[in-house]
């Protein structure tokens, strides 16, 4: 599965993604700078820049990995979503299986 979260800065981005690849919770994190969010919080307008971060994982580690991030994450309500893949190559899928805390699974 791929799992979406915003961050809003290079630290936070840089913490949350090595500790849950160190953590085996997830294979693979990548970073893109700089997206702009418009969204309504609290009854007010928002716009932000922030970082995205693509989190490869499995499904069997989604719970983890959502305890963990929150933990980590400075936002109230970080978004954190998580859609399934639904094709890969035979080689990445194994790699992705083989880089994650077996004890999750």
């Amino acid at each position: 599965m791929i799992v979406y979260c915003t961050v809003p800065d290079e630290a936070t981005a840089k913490a949350i993604a090595h500790a849950i690849v160190k953590e085996g919770l997830c294979a693979c994190v990548n970073q893109i700078p700089k997206v702009t969010s418009y969204y309504i919080y609290e009854g007010e307008f928002c716009e932000d820049d922030e970082i995205l971060l693509l989190i490869k994982t499995a499904s069997s580690h989604f719970e983890a990995l959502q305890r963990r991030i929150e933990e980590l994450h400075p936002y109230e309500v970080p978004e954190i979503i998580a859609t399934e893949i639904s094709q890969a190559s035979s080689q990445y899928r194994n790699w992705l299986l083989g880089s994650l805390t077996p004890d999750i699974l």
